[in-house]
């Protein structure tokens, strides 16, 4: 078991620190959820993502509810869909209800919306974080053009930006931009689209004898990107946390950074 409190973090705009390795519950449903939640707390994970468009905040409350934990040892996310705006309020009201929570450690806006209402919910945003319902405020799927349309508007930039990431996708300029404006890049969906059996993968990963899996996880790490594998299986659960005993070299970092084609 990971001990959580070994869990590198990221300190955002609040003070609050988000555990840099997740666990992600897109695609979990019912008891599948709630047990892979359970199964995530009891081997470290205090970090849970989930959405109102996942369709799972009831399970993940009655996971945080069975397990236990006190809530300030953890850390939840949920995101709002573009299509709520003008019901913000209503729909906040509705995860905090099914998460059993009085506060988000974060809210996002899940992805941009089409009809120019990202600056009118990025506000609504903001408001739910002064009126105390929500530390930090954030946004996921933005680009960086994107990011600096609602910082220059509202004077505030999100706390982070929750974006598809994996080797395929590594792009330093993007990271550079985050980085210049004080946004935190979280991965989501790491392993998909991913060759585990790749060679640079299945050769680092012999080296440091885990999985290829773990490589990707922890390459993730190497590059200060909080992380948040979803899985269903207990056994993978425990194995996407464990990612403290081993470091990658920066020649290795590179080389998957290669992967790219960049």
């Amino acid at each position: 078991m990971t001990k959580p409190e070994d869990v590198p973090t990221v300190t955002l705009p609040s003070g609050a620190r988000m555990p840099m390795i997740g666990f992600g519950t897109w695609k979990l449903r019912g008891r599948q959820a709630r047990d892979a939640v359970l199964a995530a707390f009891s081997v470290g994970y205090r970090h849970i993502d989930t959405a109102t468009m996942y369709g799972n905040e009831d399970e993940v409350g009655a996971a945080i509810r069975a397990s236990g934990l006190d809530r300030g040892e953890l850390f939840i996310t949920t995101k709002i869909r573009p299509s709520d705006a003008g019901r913000e309020a209503n729909v906040l009201r509705s995860s905090l209800r099914k998460l059993g929570l009085d506060y988000l450690d974060l809210w996002l806006q899940h992805w941009p919306s089409r009809s120019n209402t990202n600056l009118s919910m990025w506000r609504e945003l903001l408001g739910a974080q002064a009126a105390g319902y929500v530390r930090d405020v954030g946004v996921s799927n933005y680009s960086v053009v994107q990011l600096d349309e609602v910082t220059s508007a509202s004077g505030h930039a999100p706390a982070v930006n929750q974006v598809h990431w994996n080797p395929a996708r590594y792009d330093p300029a993007v990271l550079a931009a985050h980085a210049e404006r004080g946004v935190a890049v979280e991965g989501y969906s790491p392993l998909k689209d991913t060759r585990l059996d790749n060679p640079v993968l299945t050769q680092i990963a012999a080296a440091h004898a885990v999985t290829p899996a773990q490589v990707v996880l922890r390459w993730h790490l190497e590059h200060n990107i909080t992380v948040i594998p979803k899985s269903a299986h207990p056994d993978r659960i425990a194995a996407n946390i464990d990612l403290l005993g081993f470091s990658l070299t920066p020649e290795q970092v590179a080389v998957i950074d290669a992967l790219s084609g960049r």
